[in-house]
């Protein structure tokens, strides 16, 4: 799992079927200091994530696991809002 910044939604009138009624942000990689780490990216919420929200996010094969038995064609899915992280 990473942690990310929500940055935006994204709109798209035409996609797969399996991705109707799923909502698609973008998302800022974040180091554990929180400061921006990589390139920007899209991802499927399966938890309710808003704009400005840090969460936490999976990538690969895992990512469409939170819509079981849906199989959207998805590479990175959100699967929690953080509310408090500290590095010691």
């Amino acid at each position: 799992m990473q942690l990310a910044r929500v940055l935006g939604q994204v709109v798209a009138t035409m996609k797969d079927a399996n991705l109707t009624g799923l909502k698609l942000l973008v998302l800022q990689p974040l180091s554990a200091s929180g400061e921006p780490a990589g390139r920007t990216l899209v991802a499927l919420d399966s938890v309710g994530a808003g704009v400005g929200e840090t969460v936490f996010f999976v990538r690969g094969r895992e990512a469409a696991f939170p819509f079981y038995p849906a199989e959207p064609p998805t590479d990175a899915t959100i699967v929690g809002i953080v509310d408090h992280w500290s590095v010691t």
